[in-house]
């Protein structure tokens, strides 16, 4: 039988198909979140990953068996609903749609207990224990919430630039900035960054990532805070699914994590100060390791 394994992202798509024990494609495509990007992008980036992990499987669309989905958001019936309907178009067999944390977890720990922080366009940590009771911190959307991701560093970065400005008359992090965004002047930033429709203040992160290895204060600032933010929500899930556990193990999701050595490193510092004990896992989780996985399974 033929599995896919999907994790569809703010940022990117990721698709595996598989057999029973093997991974026999993959493929990528833009983002797939449709509260960020509407139904016709969404559809594009699945089709075009399933499309592309297909072809180099050399399977069809239609031979697919059953197909786990990993959202974020996933357990509003509005977005569970528009991914059902979308993906009943490209492929055939059942279709199961999960939230990203539940493949992340799998992808992780299989069926046992640990704690997950993923940082990619949004975070969220979210945990299981022996007991499989299930626990979540953080990922309350943009406006509130999901500190330390990408979306969060972003507008970090242009507050701490403009705050230097304020301070020092000068930012160079800002006029990395304005360059990014194409934009002339800080005024022009103040209307960009306070527009009813937002940026992309995620689309910064490179910026910042690049200003932090060139020893921009401010962007090193930045990404140690998010670090520090990543590892609050994580001791968030351990402080109440773990009181008896000596040794909880945590794992790491997302491109934050995956490209910034400052952020793990001030994560790490931060969560063993309150658990010395904690069991962090060094290699960073690839979620649709884990749609593959509950696909094979089933429900």
């Amino acid at each position: 039988m033929i599995f896919l394994g999907i994790d569809g992202g703010g940022s990117k798509t990721t698709c595996l198909v598989g057999d029973e024990n093997s991974i026999l494609g993959n493929g990528s495509a833009g983002p797939s979140n449709v509260i960020r990007v509407g139904e016709v992008e969404t559809r594009a980036s699945l089709n075009n990953a399933i499309q592309q992990a297909c072809g180099a499987a050399r399977v069809r669309p239609a031979e697919i068996h059953r197909t786990c989905v990993g959202l974020s958001g996933a357990a509003r019936p509005e977005i569970s609903a528009v991914a059902r309907r979308l993906l009943s178009e490209m492929v055939s067999g059942e279709v199961e749609i999960v939230g990203d944390t539940t493949i992340t977890l799998a992808a992780a720990f299989g069926n046992g207990p640990g704690v997950i922080v993923i940082a990619g366009t949004g975070s969220i940590a979210y945990g299981r224990n022996t007991a499989g009771e299930t626990m979540r911190a953080g990922g309350w959307g943009f406006a509130i919430s999901d500190e330390g991701s990408g979306h969060w560093i972003g507008r970090a970065a242009v507050t701490a630039a403009m705050r230097s400005l304020d301070e020092n008359g000068k930012s160079p992090l800002l006029e990395r900035i304005l360059k990014t965004w194409k934009l002339e002047s800080r005024d022009e930033l103040v209307v960009a960054a306070n527009a009813t429709l937002p940026p992309d203040f995620a689309t910064l992160v490179p910026l910042v990532l690049a200003a932090s290895d060139a020893g921009d204060v401010t962007a090193c600032t930045v990404l140690e805070s998010a670090g520090a933010e990543l590892a609050r929500v994580a001791k968030i899930v351990i402080s109440r699914l773990f009181q008896q556990e000596p040794k909880p193990r945590v794992a790491m999701s997302g491109g934050v994590f995956q490209n910034s050595v400052l952020v793990r490193e001030h994560f790490y510092k931060s969560l063993r100060s309150a658990f010395a004990g904690v069991v962090i896992c060094d290699d960073i989780v690839d979620p649709v390791r884990g749609a593959l996985e509950l696909a094979r399974k089933g429900k």
